[in-house]
């Protein structure tokens, strides 16, 4: 999820869930400890539960970014093993290093040692030619000898030599039951499936054969999608926010934000698809596409959008009494 799910995406997202546990994009460690160190490590205490997804391959970098996660509140550290792009393969991290287990069991042994918090793994079930259900049980079993007790498997290989990234998150075709195999083979780890999954109803399905379900791309251009989260996977009673709701309590987000120097549509790019499958969606899309980049745009710009959304007539009510009414349903 590199350049997607920033604090401004996951701030958004946390209005419509409470209680899914929210990844941020892949953070390389040369970033953190050589670049912007406070963008990637900066978040809201609303975010949480919040996870910190490094990309590395050297364990003591890794430990060290470790550390400062740990310090800045993260409720847990994924490695990623499974990114395919090619600034990532330049780097010798994500995907490739699937090939290389030993050097991932170093990793996560420095990582462990450096932190009390979890240390996770995201991978593939496979890279190019290495596509044998052999090659993913040696490595999750040399990986987790190391020390890591989750997995997230996302459920297709990546062809690294051949495919864009776009296309490694298609073309290769799903194989949930090689991840189900590991779980299977594996029922001290806990096994957490990503890839393909885009309803409710699937997510529960496969709940009955793996550990967890982890949505990327869904719940990014169908944000929504998550409002069902809390009622069916954590028992929450509570009604979940309308979209309308969910849209007042990110006007005050928005509202700060702005006064802070963001500029709009850093924030508005991610809330795009709130209106997926409704009347008047393309229109709010459109509306924010183009106008919410100008020098000038503010919640005004906002506003405008949603009065566009054909199933809301008008724009959504605003007012300090609302708003306070509708975040006690948190």
């Amino acid at each position: 999820m590199m350049d997607w799910t920033d604090r401004h995406c996951r701030y958004f997202l946390r209005l419509i869930s409470r209680h899914a546990l929210l990844y941020t994009e892949m953070v390389t460690t040369g970033a953190l400890l050589h670049g912007n160190r406070s963008r990637f490590l900066r978040f809201d205490p609303f975010e949480q539960p919040l996870a910190l997804q490094l990309g590395g391959n050297k364990p003591t970098d890794l430990a060290q970014c470790s550390r400062l996660a740990e310090r800045s509140g993260f409720q847990e550290i994924n490695l990623n093993v499974g990114c395919p792009s090619d600034r990532v393969q330049n780097g010798r991290i994500g995907a490739c290093l699937m090939a290389e287990p030993a050097l991932v069991a170093d990793c996560i042994k420095a990582m462990r040692d450096a932190v009390s918090i979890p240390v996770t793994v995201k991978c593939r079930i496979g890279i190019d030619d290495m596509d044998s259900y052999e090659e993913l049980h040696a490595f999750i079993e040399q990986v987790a000898a190391a020390g890591c007790e989750t997995f997230i498997v996302h459920a297709r290989i990546a062809i690294l030599n051949g495919l864009s990234p776009k296309e490694n998150r298609e073309i290769p075709p799903l194989n949930y039951d090689r991840v189900f195999k590991i779980k299977e083979n594996f029922p001290n780890l806990e096994i957490i499936i990503n890839g393909g999954i885009t309803s409710i109803a699937q997510a529960k399905e496969l709940l009955t054969r793996v550990d967890g379900v982890m949505v990327g791309r869904e719940a990014y251009q169908n944000p929504y999608f998550l409002a069902a989260v809390d009622r069916e996977f954590y028992a929450c009673e509570n009604s979940p926010l309308s979209r309308a709701q969910v849209l007042e309590n990110f006007y005050l987000y928005a509202e700060r934000e702005l006064a802070n120097g963001v500029i709009l549509k850093h924030m508005t790019r991610h809330i795009l698809g709130l209106y997926q499958g409704l009347p008047g969606a393309r229109k709010f899309r459109r509306y924010l596409s183009e106008h919410a980049h100008c020098h000038d745009a503010g919640l005004d710009t906002l506003h405008e959008a949603v009065a566009l959304v054909e199933s809301l007539p008008g724009a959504v009510i605003t007012g300090e009494n609302h708003v306070s009414k509708y975040q006690q349903v948190f």
